[in-house]
Order: C-alpha cells, then structure tokens, then sequence
C-alpha cells in the first residue's frame, strides 16, 4: 500500500494499466504467415540496432532514436497486430540487454509505445488511411497520425515530470516541447521515407534505411565528441585544467535558480593565494604557473569528494560552489582544507612569510533576498578581502559587520554623490527631484522606525534618494505628460528601472544600491516588474523601498494622477498588504507616518482652512 501513496507511482501503474490493457484487446491475430514473421523479426532487429545506434546531438547529447520510424512505417505498411508484436518483441529482448534498468520503467515504456502507436492507427484509419496503400490520398491521415503520435507522447511524458517534479504543467510541457520538437518531426517525417523505400523495395529498402541510419549515427557521434572536445576548452582554464571565470558564472546561475525553487541551501567561497605575488617575483612565472597547477589540482580532489564546483577565478584566485551546503558545513570544509594547504610542501614555500602555502578565503551564502550571483560574489569578495586585513591565511564569512559602516565619512561622501547625480533632474524634471527627497527623508525614518543594521540603513537612505535616476532616459515631453501615458509611453516610463541600474553600474561604489533602484517596482505577489519576482525572492529593500515609494506617490501631486491624503494612502496601504506589499513592513511603515507626519499633515490643511 505504500507504493500508492505516491502519486507518481500511481500514475506509472495507471499508465501500465491502460497500455497493456491496449494491447490486450487491439491484437487480435494469434498466428502469422512465414512471410509476417519474416517481416516481424527483421522489424525488430531494426529497431533493437536503432536504439543501440542512436544519433547524438549538441549541445545538450539529446539521442536521436529513430526506433519510432520504424515502428510508425509498420502501421501503414501492416497494420496494428504486427506493429504491436513487434514492439512486445522488442521489449521482451531490450529488458534482457538493459537489465540495469527496473522491470517498471521496461513496463512502463512498453505502455507508452502500446497507447502512442494504437491512437495513431486509429486516427490514420478514421482520416481515411489505407494500410498498405502508399499514396498521395493517403497524405493527410499520415499527417495526422504522425501529429497524434507526437501529441501522446508529449502528454505521457509530461505528466509524468509534472508529478516528479512538482513544476506546473505549463512549464513542463514547455520544456519538453522545446527539448524534443525537431527531433520528433525529423523522426517522423523519416517514417515517411521507409514507407515509401519499404512499399518498393520492402527488405531492401529496409536495409538501405538501416545502414544510412547506421552511418549518420557514426557522423553525428564524432561532431558530438568534437562539440564537446572544444566546449571544455572553452569552459576550462588552459592552465589549471578547473572550469574558467565565465562558465563557473553559468554554473553559479543554474545552481542559484535550483536554490531559488528548492529553498535548499547554496554557498560560494573566493579564495584567493597568499602573497603570491612575492613568490613569482622570487622564482619567475614559469614556478609560479606550476603552483596554481598543484593548488588546483588539490582544490578539485578535495572538492570533487564533496560535489561542489571549483573555478580558476582570475591570477591566484579561485572559487568553489557549494549546493546544498549550510554554512557553518562549508565553513569547516573550508578551514580544513586551509590546515591542508599548509601542510603540504609546495616547492620553494618556505621563502612565503608563513613558511608555508596558505590562501585566505571569504564565504557567502545565498539567502531569499539574495538578488543576483555578483551580489553573492560581491559579499565573498568583501569576506575574503576582510581575512585578508586580518593577517590572512584566514576563512571568512560574510557579515555586514565585516564593512567599515560607522566610517561616516565614508557615507557623507557617497551622499553627496548621490546628489549631485540627483540635482541633473532639476533643469528636467523638479517633480522627480522633489519625490526622491521625500522618499529618501521617508527611508531614514523607516530605518530608524525598523531598527536596521547600520549597512542596511546606508543602502536603503542611498537607494532611495538614487532609486529613480534611471528617469533620466524618458524623454521630457514623456516624463511630464499632463493625462493618462499611452501604453508605448508606460513602456518607456517602466524602462527606467533598467536604465537605472546601467547608470548605478557604472560606479563600484554604489553596485549594492542596484537592487534598489532596479527592483523597487516588484510586486509581492508577483505581478511587478521589471521580472515579476514574488514574495521573499525581492530583496528585502526592496520590499521596504516599494512601500515608501509609493506612498509618497500616492500622497503626492502627480501629472498623470491625482492626490490623495494620508488616510486614503494608508487606508489603500492595508488594502494591498500581502499583495503589492510584504505585510509584515505595512503597519510599521504606517505607525511612523501616524508618529510623524500625520500630525504634521493636520496641521497644515488646518492653516489652509
């Protein structure tokens, strides 16, 4: 009973079901002529050396099996029994050769076959197909029935990954849509092809499909070997041998978006040799280049032990990917493989300040809020360049207390920067000006109101007085349109998140503010832009800059909107909690308008009254 709590091992026996059940009742013929089983054998080794000879194809190795030409031009050319006899032949002969594989999946595949090969007869029968007959009245039903075969498959299949993977049916169906759709229409089309060599030629032409089948499989082998020959060189570092910068970012990004859906946990470490540079400048680059091999070589030995991914980053830096690894896990293999570094002779270390090689290394570990893989490495980097002033030889994980937040210096610099940068609306736009002003004496409020780590008070202040910059790019006529925008002019206003983050890019300091400015216009539920993030997947920021945002919006006279008064923004606040904003931040947010402004605000429409 067990098995059928699973709702995938349910559908895997209901599928089982119906195919046999298929089977059972569509063949009818319990005898066949020599000339029939002539046929059936010689169908059957076809398709048992097609499976075996299958045509790979890059990038992905995705097989080409063209069993299904085979099994497609014996329903036309001998109808359903044969056809079906054949595919139990092959099963019954494919379950000995592959007898690593489990009785369900042989099941369960032989089902699939038996209900994608029945519908496809019947609907080439229906269409006003004849079997046997190769014509070109025949066109549309072998169209239809090619259609329909490739339409069970995909349904099969997919409902299969819909209930292994929990994914929505849209998106599987996508995927394996994308996947496999020029493989299935080459396939089928060169059904076609042996009916039409089989109708004149029967075994001959048989033989002739086989051994042209044979030969590209051969071809497309050897150019997936050499794709795949040149694809590591590509990827690889030609000194070390380990993954290079630009593909471990790929990696990084497909490992962050299984974080993403999985919620499993995700962390990378930077690491970088110390004092490498004394040891080049002592025994040349040629010595130098042989110990980032033997450093490397190390790296991948004791990564590999663990499944995590290790990059040659840049010189002497190096980077290690660590899924489903919790921090205070990726910590200790971190240290432990520092304490081996230095255990082991390198040639000519002992001339190194510590006698021995050692790297200092900085952690970070992919959170919700997480915005971006540069933002991960950005946080390993700054871990990393801490071990560094610390004395190095040292792992490091990242803290915002790592960061010099209480050089105020530091700050009031950044502050002024950004706004000068903010003071170029004034000859264009002074209503955007004025809002950023607002929203960003909002912000400091709302920090202080939330009790924020000096860090993030910094990026939150300095993120909301740069958060619209990216206005600058909407023409002017645009920008102060008196009326409702024109939806080509709504595109162009919400282009400025992006055009935002290309202006904060362009200096280092201010990278962290790039959440902020790009994605202060997404929507907990979802329905934001400029990606449609949801939920705890925004940045936290993010999340509290939307809020505060808005309400100056809303409470703000506007060319395209009218005003409304702190109740009604706050009253329209509460309304889309949990839907255009994180819940638990509106009722703090509220409770400073309430302790610091609302007052004000009754005070000055008293006056004008």
């Amino acid at each position: 009973m067990q098995f059928f709590r699973n709702s995938t091992n349910i559908y895997i026996f209901a599928v089982s079901v119906l195919g046999i059940m298929a089977f059972i009742l569509e063949v009818e013929k319990t005898s066949y002529s020599l000339t029939e089983w002539v046929a059936i054998l010689t169908l059957t080794g076809s398709v048992l050396l097609l499976n075996h000879y299958h045509i790979q194809l890059p990038p992905k190795g995705n097989a080409l099996s063209m069993d299904s030409s085979v099994f497609l031009a014996s329903l036309f050319l001998f109808g359903l029994d044969l056809t079906l006899t054949v595919l139990l032949l092959h099963s019954i002969i494919f379950s000995f050769t592959k007898r690593k594989s489990k009785l369900w999946e042989h099941i369960i595949n032989f089902s699939i076959y038996t209900l994608m090969i029945t519908f496809s007869f019947h609907l080439f029968i229906y269409t006003g197909g004849t079997v046997g007959n190769v014509h070109i009245t025949n066109l549309i039903p072998y169209i239809s029935s090619l259609s329909i075969y490739f339409i069970i498959n995909i349904l099969l299949v997919g409902l299969y990954f819909l209930l292994a993977a929990s994914e929505s049916l849209v998106n599987v169906l996508r995927g394996i849509i994308k996947e496999t759709l020029a493989t299935y229409v080459s396939t089928l089309m060169l059904s076609l092809v042996l009916v039409i060599l089989m109708s004149s030629q029967r075994n001959f032409g048989l033989f002739l499909f086989i051994t042209i089948s044979f030969l590209l499989s051969q071809a497309f082998k050897q150019h997936f070997e050499l794709y795949k020959e040149m694809s590591e060189k590509a990827n690889k570092d030609y000194l070390t041998g380990l993954n290079n910068h630009g593909y471990f970012k790929e990696l990084f990004e497909n490992e962050m978006s299984v974080a993403r859906e999985s919620g499993l946990p995700l962390n990378v470490a930077l690491l970088d040799l110390d004092d490498f540079k004394k040891y080049n400048d002592l025994y040349g680059h040629i010595r130098g280049d042989q110990l980032l091999k033997e450093f490397g070589s190390i790296l991948l030995k004791e990564s590999a032990a663990k499944n995590y991914t290790v990059a040659r980053y840049g010189g002497e830096e190096f980077a290690i990917l660590m899924p489903n690894t919790v921090s205070d896990d990726a910590f200790l293999f971190l240290n432990n493989m520092r304490k081996k570094i230095n255990d082991t002779y390198f040639n000519g270390v002992e001339a190194l300040p510590y006698g021995c090689l050692s790297f200092s290394a900085g952690l970070a570990q992919w959170e919700k809020e997480t915005y971006s893989i540069s933002e991960l490495l950005n946080k390993a980097d700054e871990a990393m360049y801490f071990a560094k002033a610390q004395g190095k030889n040292l792992v490091q994980t990242y803290q915002t207390q790592l960061k010099s937040l209480d050089d105020s210096q530091s700050f009031e610099k950044q502050l002024e920067e950004a706004e000068q940068q903010l003071k170029i609306f004034l000859s264009k736009d002074v209503y955007t000006y004025r809002h950023s002003k607002r929203v960003f004496q909002y912000a400091v409020d709302f920090a202080r109101k939330l009790n924020l780590s000096d860090h993030e008070r910094r990026l939150f202040t300095l993120g909301a007085l740069v958060h619209d910059i990216g206005k600058l790019e909407i023409p002017r006529d645009v920008i102060n349109k008196k009326g409702k925008l024109e939806p080509h002019e709504w595109e162009m206003v919400k282009k400025h998140v992006t055009w935002g983050k290309e202006i904060i890019s362009t200096n280092k300091e201010l990278e962290e503010l790039i959440p902020l400015v790009e994605l202060h216009h997404e929507r907990y539920d979802g329905k934001g832009y400029p990606y449609g993030l949801q939920g705890e997947n925004i940045p936290k920021l993010a999340r509290l800059l939307c809020i505060v945002d808005s309400f100056d919006a809303m409470t703000t006279e506007r060319p395209y909107q009218k005003t409304k008064s702190f109740e009604e923004a706050i009253q329209e606040l509460r309304v889309c909690a949990g839907n255009q904003f994180d819940a638990q931040y509106v009722e703090p947010f509220i409770e400073m308008i309430e302790e610091r402004y609302f007052l004000k605000e009754e005070k000055e429409l008293a006056m004008q009254h």
